[in-house]
């Protein structure tokens, strides 16, 4: 009995049109970091490992916990004194900010305004080159805040702050063929106003690292 020849099928793929581009965003808000500093991460690993505590508790040093929450971008200086940091970014130190946290924002102020139908779909129409975006114009500093924590004891947070008038480039490559410059930009600019990144940001009810695309 002879076999019904099938034809074979053909998959036409949409074409992938990728294209550069750099958005300079500027802070319109202070922004607020916290990087776990790898003294705390040490001190979670040993709760989680049940490992024996040997001494008392260290006393704070408000700078060592304020140059430990920056995401250094070169060497972080290993005394932790006001006189170390400043030598620091005397001679060049820099810092930055988690891509993933920018694109967070950028997809999830699309999302929420009804832009987009899901976040996964936009997720996949641009990625942020590299690890950390630079933030630049201004020198952070430690900020002060009382904080509770989730068991309701109080405590106290030194924080690095870049007052308004950081902001960063961000190198981007989208796929034309899904998504327009034009509508990039909207996003990021609505990233910034809605959503917001780093601490006590627009999107938990806070009012801090908030930006706007540049028009320069």
């Amino acid at each position: 009995m002879a076999t019904k020849k099938t034809e074979p099928q053909v998959i036409e793929v949409p074409k992938i049109n990728l294209k550069p581009a750099t958005i300079r965003i500027e802070g319109t808000s202070p922004l607020v970091v916290h990087k776990f500093s790898e003294k705390a991460k040490k001190q979670m690993l040993d709760k989680q490992m049940k490992t024996a505590k040997t001494a008392a508790k260290e006393a704070k040093n408000p700078v060592e916990d304020f140059m430990g929450a920056l995401y250094w971008l070169t060497e972080m200086p290993s005394e932790f004194t006001e006189e170390a940091f400043y030598k620091a970014v005397k001679d060049g130190a820099r810092f930055g900010f988690p891509t993933t946290g920018v694109k967070a924002a950028i997809v999830s102020a699309a999302y929420r305004s009804e832009l987009v139908k899901n976040k996964v779909s936009l997720y996949g129409t641009f990625h942020i080159a590299g690890e950390f975006i630079e933030i630049k114009g201004v020198t952070p500093v430690m900020r002060e805040d009382t904080v509770r924590l989730q068991t309701g004891v109080a405590d106290i947070r030194f924080r690095p702050e870049f007052p308004v008038g950081w902001y960063a480039d961000i190198d981007i490559v989208y796929n034309a063929a899904l998504l327009s410059l034009e509508q990039l930009v909207s996003f990021v600019t609505l990233g910034g106003f809605a959503v917001g990144i780093g601490e006590n940001r627009v999107e938990k009810g806070g009012n801090w690292g908030s930006f706007k695309v540049s028009e320069k």
